[in-house]
């Protein structure tokens, strides 16, 4: 339901995210100058996520060391806030030349690659950040190899936080929601299919539109990761929270492969570190940041709402009900398999 009610996330937004809807994340473009003008090239950058926010910083930080080692005249441009458009139309731009790098969620990645899906479209399979590690570290090759393939470089794994529900209203229950108009992704109609064939309401709708659209009552449950709920102040108009952590909200910074063999040596070296290094601390500050925006919403308002043992078994039931429907569609069938298998070593283990 967010990923059947929210496969938001993600984005972003990641951003998301804006998945937190995103939870979201940053786009990174790289202009390839002619041969005779090597000290021109243009890194462009442009993201869903707020200016100044963590995941704005840590692109800054790896632009700027690009910079640094291609050397005079390199130049670069960040784009927070969606100023190049939602996640589908980065990754557009980024084919067309626009752009040539994203830091983007799952959203916008799967428009490059649709097994990424995976790693955010499958609700309530992962039970903490220890697996959802593992799970993406042992695809990671793999899934690298196939943005490669068709044209892209991954540099940087990053997290948002994981997608919660946000309603004008207060609800528990799966059965709660039916009666509530959920934010969906508009590039994804497969998700929207499934949340209708379960009686639930998706409104296709860009990150953009969310606030407006909540304000207005357009709809009425916002699936997002708290960080974003907190930055763009959906939870004024959406004060209560179910504390459920449907799914993760996952990202990537990626760049087109042509900037990337347009770089030297040496700044490819020194983006590869600048990237782990990001990445690394996204991923640590950002779950951080999930409690933290949570804590500060409730001061401000927000009411949380957790439900029981009888409860939380009927989201569990509502999972298992959508895993049939999200292998083949949302995500391949040989890639649902695969997670699932990870997901079944890693809780064997001890040997992980």
């Amino acid at each position: 339901m967010a990923r059947t009610m929210a496969w938001i996330q993600s984005k972003s937004w990641s951003q998301w995210l804006s998945a937190s809807l995103n939870v979201s994340l940053v786009a990174l473009v790289m202009a390839s100058a002619p041969a005779a003008q090597a000290n021109t090239q243009q890194l462009r950058i442009g993201s869903l996520v707020p200016k100044n926010s963590l995941y704005h910083r840590q692109v800054v930080d790896i632009a700027e060391s690009w910079r640094a080692a291609q050397g005079a005249g390199a130049r670069f441009v960040v784009f927070p806030d969606g100023a190049q458009g939602g996640e589908a139309e980065m990754a557009r731009r980024m084919r067309i030349g626009q752009l040539q790098g994203a830091l983007l969620s799952v959203v916008g990645l799967r428009e490059i690659e649709p097994s990424i899906a995976a790693l955010q479209a499958m609700p309530l399979l992962f039970r903490n950040w220890e697996e959802v590690d593992y799970v993406r570290e042992k695809m990671r090759p793999a899934m690298e190899k196939k943005f490669l393939d068709k044209g892209f470089v991954v540099l940087a794994w990053g997290d948002a936080g994981w997608v919660r529900f946000f309603s004008k209203e207060a609800a528990v229950r799966p059965d709660d929601y039916k009666r509530m108009k959920f934010f969906a992704w508009g590039s994804e109609p497969d998700q929207q299919n499934i949340m209708k064939s379960l009686g639930y309401t998706p409104v296709p709708l860009e990150t953009t539109d969310i606030l407006p659209a909540i304000q207005t009552g357009m709809i009425n449950v916002v699936p997002s990761t708290p960080y974003f709920a907190l930055a763009t102040q959906v939870y004024n108009s959406a004060p209560h929270m179910l504390e459920i952590n449907w799914a993760p909200i996952v990202g990537a910074l990626v760049v087109t492969r042509k900037a990337w063999d347009g770089m030297t040596p040496e700044a490819q070296k020194a983006v590869r570190v600048a990237s782990d290094k990001a990445g690394a601390e996204i991923r640590t500050k950002a779950r951080q940041e999930v409690e933290e925006a949570v804590d500060a919403m409730k001061k401000r308002g927000l009411t949380v709402n957790k439900p029981n043992a009888a409860q939380m078994k009927e989201w569990n039931d509502l999972a298992e009900k959508l895993y049939p429907r999200i292998r083949g569609t949302m995500v391949p069938a040989e890639t649902f398999d695969e997670v699932m298998a990870h997901i079944k070593t890693f809780r064997a283990g001890p040997a992980k």
